[in-house]
């Protein structure tokens, strides 16, 4: 392995070194760079670890570009970073740190690379390759980190009771990395998981949802997810999807494991779309399964009404996770309302008033929603998942026909407000909602079409039938 060629691939780290050996600064690149590199997986954030000022090396580096470098400084880190095209470079002393119980703030001090390598999270982020003249392009892997990433397998540097206690983090890169690289956790590593996952508490949510998205827009999430049950991790801080686990039984009646078919919907759908909030939708879409299982004899096993009640649950969770809450979060809560809605739709008689009620619900969004149907069919049956989905490719194209025919996907009132207020001679008042809720469920029924003229003829009927006349305009 000749890493004094491949970093010979990009000028930059010439660069860097011909910088660091006039400044007299001991240099090398570090951490996930020199991972991907060994690996081949493209990577544009380099880290940078100096025996020394790495702010001073940074500050020297950008002087030496012609053109103006965007330098920013985190004296409070020590720390220091360029961005050079799509490149990021970040500058950093190398240094070791001490923890408190309490608390995973470290007390940082300056320290050797070795001190530098060994406070890192895993051994195949814990190796560095030299910039320095004597030894330029040299490997430094004091904890085998070769060995591990050839074996696939997630290490840490130290004992991993003294690596997670310290950064609990750790332990939710740990399985992230794991998914993203399709890795195996050592099995000393990751009972330290379960053994420290309490620890996860002191880490604020917003750092512990960052990763877990990561986990999420990884080919196939489901692996993360195991992970993360499985070492009680996600009991620490998504407790409603861990409810979904397990199989009830009651005269030989069951129901499905609502936690693991989440999973595979998960990743049926991840294999058709990288829309991270779509893939939130399938996550959450059967939360409310255990707030309302109801066995009854004669039928078995019930969840009526989930779909509503995991719409009102979505704004909680997504709040407490510290996840958007804006329209993404809406958009989330909307699929998870209307995911029941399509299968309804299968049947041959089905009316297209029931089509045109679904596209005027779901709107631009009815496309993800067919897909969200389509990965939530489950079943270790071949042909009864090929059947239902013939059944919806059925459904996909009586929405098109109906929408070409009556365009209600995006359904914008043909009357406006202001349009009954003027002919009528009338001020806001709650009669003007009605007549358009009345103009709206008469196009969705198909009694008019969707179009103005209809729209107006059918509004001047119904205020009529409340007593109002048009004014006449002088």
């Amino acid at each position: 392995m000749n890493l004094k060629d491949r970093l010979d691939e990009h000028s930059i780290f010439a660069h860097v070194a011909k910088v660091a050996a006039e400044e007299r600064i001991e240099t090398y690149v570090v951490g996930g760079y020199v991972r991907d590199l060994i690996l081949g997986r493209p990577n544009k954030d380099i880290d940078f670890t100096c025996v020394g000022s790495g702010i001073q090396l940074a500050q020297a580096v950008a002087k030496t570009f012609e053109v103006h470098v965007p330098l920013s400084i985190f004296k409070n880190f020590g720390t220091a970073m360029l961005k050079l095209d799509d490149w990021e470079l970040e500058f950093v002393g190398a240094r070791k740190e001490s923890y408190r119980q309490e608390s995973r703030k470290p007390i940082v001090e300056d320290g050797s690379l070795q001190e530098d390598l060994e406070r890192r999270d895993f051994t195949i982020n814990a190796m560095a390759i030299s910039l320095n003249s004597d030894n330029y392009g040299e490997l430094i892997d004091p904890f085998d980190g070769i060995k591990d990433l050839k074996s696939k397998q997630l290490k840490t540097p130290l004992q991993p009771g003294i690596t997670f206690s310290d950064d609990p983090l750790r332990m939710m890169r740990g399985v992230r990395f794991a998914t993203q690289l399709n890795f195996d956790i050592e099995s000393e590593t990751f009972f330290a998981l379960s053994t420290y996952a309490s620890r996860l508490q002191i880490i604020s949510a917003e750092r512990i949802i960052d990763e877990l998205n990561k986990i999420i827009q990884t080919p196939k999430p489901s692996y993360g997810f195991k992970l993360l049950f499985v070492s009680k991790l996600l009991h620490e801080f998504f407790p409603e999807m861990v409810e979904l686990q397990g199989v009830d039984s009651v005269d030989d009646k069951s129901h499905k494991d609502n936690f693991y078919h989440t999973l595979q919907v998960l990743d049926n759908l991840c294999q058709v779309s990288d829309n991270l909030w779509l893939r939130w939708a399938a996550i959450l879409h059967d939360i409310a399964k255990p707030a309302t299982k109801r066995f009854h004899p004669n039928i078995g096993w019930t969840f009526h009404g989930h779909e509503d009640k995991g719409a009102r649950m979505t704004p909680g969770i997504f709040r407490r996770l510290k996840l958007p809450m804006d329209e993404r979060m809406k958009y989330v809560q909307k699929l998870v309302r209307l995911h029941l809605r399509p299968i309804a739709l299968v049947k041959d008689e089905v009316t297209d008033s029931a089509l045109r009620r679904l596209l005027f619900d779901a709107g631009d969004d009815i496309d993800d929603l067919m897909a969200l149907c389509r990965a939530d069919i489950t079943s270790k049956n071949d042909k009864k998942v090929q059947k239902y989905l013939d059944n919806f490719g059925r459904v996909e194209q009586k929405l098109k026909q109906v929408e070409e025919k009556d365009q209600v996907r995006n359904f914008q009132p043909p009357v406006s407000g202001e349009e009954i207020m003027d002919t009528f001679g009338i001020s806001p008042s709650k009669i003007i909602g009605d007549i358009k809720e009345e103009i709206k469920e008469a196009i969705l029924e198909g009694r008019i079409k969707n179009n103005p003229v209809e729209a107006r003829n059918l509004m001047l009927e119904i205020a009529q039938e409340k007593g109002l006349y048009p004014i006449q305009k002088p």
